[in-house]
């Protein structure tokens, strides 16, 4: 009997154990209320979650308890008070305890893949203060999610918070550090970024269901046509073929496993200058893999160390050996080529690099201006000039590929800002709109659809929005042209007709051959100025250069008015970028002057009844130079409607 009493009290403790741990269990938390966490300060701040349908939730923090129950669904949410910046503190909720909190403030960044770019990306400009970055008072957010979700996601599958150590930095967006130091400086506070950037993301994609309806019926035509080219050439044809490109190539290229190795006689190659597009060179190749190979000398002393070999940028893709040494391989265009090349590897005399490069389409090359060398200790050995090359395999893949969907529209908004949309944030800090470039007309109402939309998800009509203008790209035209790239500008610049925006001019501090240029502190500076005048509410400063505002035709000129002066238009050179227009539409360039400190004249003899004025209106808009005395450039504009 006494047995069978202490069976049944065991088994009771058991189960009591049981539930107790079912119940612990059943609370779960997002993933961005978690160890680390930023909150934004002066702000009520909600903290949400999920449990068990009636479960009570308890919240202890910062000396207050906050108390709540879970609705039928297993949803809770609470609304802790203001606080003022301060940590770190400590979290409980329920059972769970949290820690190392800081109150601050916390910027949202996003858009593509120049936000996302990571600061392991500009060590070219700012090695020495990257390598010395070490806070907790700069933290990050990110999900390694690139989700293009067709329902609103409620938390992302992953994530935590990171502090600013150089375990870490490295994974920073480096337009959302430069800008959170920025803002840490000024502000003094405890800065938090959640950062979703998702290269090559168009704007249709972050919208939520409520703005995306037209762009996804679109989406959707798209797919139907795809859908019927396909099974018209199943008809034609028959079942499609997988075609496995890299295997195609491998199969087809004599040098695959064999030019790579140190031995190799390239007696018989052909000789070409680099770097360069090899069709500039009258080299006839567009799809497959190709072979260059570079001979350097060392001296003697150098010989066995270890040593860095720069291949500028390389389009599409590379793979790189030194001495028979495979030393790295980057498997699209845009990253800077940066390989280490191993103790052990370089000799006195004569040394080889081999480098194979794979193009699926189009004009594939190395690209101008960028660094091609190879450092050792303190020498730098240029390998541009004469290299010697051979076509691996030249390949003609069937049309069986009919191109994909892409984005779908609102698809990165359910997977990555939804999940975040409770968590009260400052601000957003948003870069985009390569992707959405040739298409700026339809631009301007969408991007500003999606700030109102944003503002409406997060349920803040005031949210500060502050963005980056698109920077320069591709080489100037030497004459006025119609340019996707200046529409887009143009796009962004009207979205300012939205309170509590702010934006940064770019198209001065890019680079003519490469889409993600490395000066991304500038752009921080610049989205930071704006913040200290839209989010920070300071009048006083001078946050931006010189902004379009009105025109008036007057005796075969046009009278420009501009705002955001500031001190005045800076009137002491020649002013470049202007053209100008009569009735029929047709641009020239124009002379220009200032004539006062808010007013530009603008003329050309060739148009005698001027109607429009452009300005900087260029992919790459080299020579513009309207700015004010703060020395801001101007946005880019047109006063047509």
């Amino acid at each position: 009997m006494k047995k069978n009493k202490a069976f049944c009290s065991l088994v009771f403790l058991l189960l009591i154990f049981a539930l107790g741990g079912e119940s612990m269990a059943s609370l779960k938390l997002p993933k961005l209320v978690s160890n680390g966490m930023v909150l934004q300060r002066n702000e009520p701040v909600t903290i949400w979650g999920w449990a068990d349908a009636g479960e009570k939730i308890e919240i202890e923090f910062l000396g207050d308890i906050f108390k709540i129950r879970a609705d039928r669904n297993g949803n809770w949410q609470l609304e802790l008070n203001a606080m003022a910046a301060g940590g770190p503190y400590s979290m409980t909720i329920n059972d769970v305890v949290l820690n190392d909190i800081l109150v601050g403030d916390v910027w949202l960044a996003s858009g593509q893949s120049n936000m996302e770019l990571q600061l392991r990306r500009v060590m070219d400009l700012y090695a020495d203060e990257i390598l010395k970055i070490n806070t907790d008072q700069i933290r990050l957010f990110r999900s390694s999610t690139r989700e293009n979700a067709e329902s609103e996601k409620a938390d992302y599958p992953d994530g935590k918070w990171l502090s600013s150590t150089p375990e870490n930095i490295m994974e920073f967006s480096a337009v959302a550090w430069f800008f959170a130091d920025k803002i840490h400086q000024s502000q003094d506070v405890p800065v938090g970024i959640i950062s979703t950037a998702i290269g090559g993301s168009p704007a249709e994609a972050w919208l939520s269901k409520n703005k995306v309806t037209p762009f996804l019926d679109e989406w959707l035509e798209q797919g139907e046509k795809i859908d019927s080219m396909r099974a018209a050439y199943i008809e034609e044809h028959g079942e499609i073929k997988r075609y496995n490109w890299g295997a195609e190539v491998n199969k087809n290229d004599p040098g695959a496993g064999k030019w790579s190795k140190d031995d190799v006689d390239v007696s018989d190659w052909p000789q070409i200058s680099l770097p360069g597009y090899w069709t500039d060179k009258g080299v006839n190749f567009w799809n497959g893999s190709i072979w260059f190979y570079k001979e350097f000398e060392l001296d003697e002393s150098l010989a066995g160390e270890e040593a860095i070999l720069r291949l500028g940028r390389i389009i599409d893709s590379d793979s790189a050996f030194v001495n028979g040494t495979f030393v790295g391989n980057i498997t699209y265009q845009y990253p800077p080529r940066i390989y280490t090349i191993p103790e052990g590897v370089l000799k006195a005399g004569t040394n080889k690099v081999m480098v194979r490069v794979f193009n699926q389409g189009g004009r594939g090359g190395f690209a101008e201006e960028k660094p091609y060398e190879v450092r050792v200790g303190n020498e730098v050995i240029d390998i541009t000039g004469d290299w010697k090359y051979h076509i691996g395999a030249e390949l003609n893949p069937p049309r069986t590929n009919f191109g994909g969907l892409g984005f779908r529209p609102g698809g990165l908004y359910n997977s990555l800002i939804n999940p975040m949309k409770k968590y009260t944030v400052k601000g957003v800090i948003w870069y985009q709109g390569e992707t959405n470039a040739g298409r700026g007309f339809q631009y301007r109402q969408l991007f500003k659809d999606l700030i109102v939309d944003w503002r409406d998800q997060l349920d803040k009509p005031a949210l500060p929005f502050l963005f980056v203008q698109l920077a320069n790209l591709g080489l100037p035209n030497k004459q006025p042209v119609e340019n996707g790239w200046a529409e887009t500008r143009d796009a962004q610049r009207r979205a300012l007709e939205l309170p509590n925006t702010g934006m940064a001019v770019a198209f001065d501090i890019g680079e003519w051959n490469d889409i993600h240029p490395l000066n991304k502190k500038e752009v921080a500076r610049r989205l930071a100025l704006e913040a200290e005048r839209v989010a920070y509410g300071n009048d006083e400063l001078v946050s931006a250069g010189p902004l379009y505002e009105s025109m008036e035709a007057e005796d075969g000129s046009i009278l420009l008015t501009f705002s955001s002066v500031g001190s005045g238009l800076f009137a002491n050179s020649k002013l470049e970028g202007f053209q100008i227009a009569g009735e029929d539409g047709e641009f020239v360039w124009a002379n220009a002057v200032v004539m006062s400190k808010n007013t530009v004249k603008v003329w050309s003899r060739k148009i005698e009844e001027p109607v429009a004025v452009r300005y900087a209106w260029d992919g790459n808009p080299a020579g513009s130079n309207l700015k004010n005395k703060e020395n801001l450039p101007a946005s880019p504009f047109t006063t047509e409607d």
